[in-house]
């Protein structure tokens, strides 16, 4: 069990150190554009696709809630915890990190827009990938082990 404290430990201080500074190089000016990707500041005061802007201050506060919750939730099943550390670890950093955004400055700091073949749709940070991969490690560890989520 020590060792599913570790990993999840080093997957969050890995994942929130990348972010932050990902975000630093952003938040100071960085600008990048081509055909496929613009590399540009923004920030987005929802979740995905800017929903639930209108919560305003208040969604930081729900998010703060919801992350307590799982993190409670995977340490009160330490089966899950033990399965699922590393990913786990991944997700809560990216969403602590989003969090801390929203307190330092008003905002989620986004900057990655793909608009090459197809206009996507969103704008998106380095923690929301981390968000994204971790739950796709959870289902492929999951489909692996034949156990429910």
């Amino acid at each position: 069990m020590a060792r599913s404290y570790i990993y999840f430990i080093l997957a969050f201080l890995i994942t929130l150190v990348l972010d932050r500074v990902i975000k630093d190089l952003f938040l100071g000016g960085y600008h990048y554009e081509n055909g496929c990707i613009t590399l540009s500041l923004v920030y987005n005061r929802g979740v995905a696709f800017s929903m639930f802007a209108f919560l305003g201050e208040y969604l930081k506060y729900i998010q703060i809630v919801l992350i307590l919750a799982v993190l409670g939730y995977l340490l009160y099943h330490k089966d899950l915890f033990q399965k699922y550390a590393i990913p786990a670890g991944m997700i809560i950093a990216g969403g602590v990190s989003n969090i801390a955004d929203r307190f330092i400055h008003g905002g989620v700091v986004d900057f990655f827009h793909w608009h090459c073949g197809f206009d996507f749709p969103g704008i998106f940070n380095f923690a929301d990938v981390m968000i994204d991969v971790g739950v796709v490690i959870i289902l492929y560890i999951s489909y692996l082990r034949g156990a429910k989520v």
